[in-house]
């Protein structure tokens, strides 16, 4: 699995300007490609955790979860744990500062991933919506 540079570029700047609350999302992807994130309707976000309610989460095929730490630590916590055993198969956990060298990825076991970061080309997505749109 991949990831968009614009799409973690964006999550690094959501998280930086959520904290310090937590931010949480879920990632969606084009084939094996993250190019989403999902906010769930309804999260509440504290300084110490961000709570989903992934029963609001719309009917989109989601990848994997991101998540904010703003403490720094981008360890998972047991209920990290408990969410990457129940939603998808990649899970971001972004520490401040909230740069490129301050986030990682697990697997749903809370084993480290490795998560290539790709330039990915977006105009054919935002030409195709154009096209909607204008017809």
């Amino acid at each position: 699995m991949k990831i968009a540079r614009e799409t973690l570029q964006f999550i690094l700047e959501v998280c930086r300007s959520s904290a310090p609350k937590e931010f949480a999302g879920m990632l969606s992807a084009k084939g094996d490609v993250i190019t989403e994130v999902i906010v769930v309707p309804g999260t509440e976000s504290t300084d110490e955790s961000a709570v989903m309610q992934l029963f609001m989460l719309p009917n989109i095929h989601t990848v994997g979860s991101v998540h904010s730490h703003p403490s720094g630590n981008t360890r998972p916590s047991g209920i990290d744990l408990d969410l990457f055993d129940r939603k998808g198969v990649v899970h971001m956990i972004v520490g401040a500062p909230f740069d490129l060298k301050s986030w990682k990825c697990y697997d749903t076991n809370g084993r480290p991933l490795n998560l290539e970061v790709v330039d990915y080309d977006f105009k054919d997505e935002d030409e195709f919506f154009e096209d909607i749109m204008n017809s």
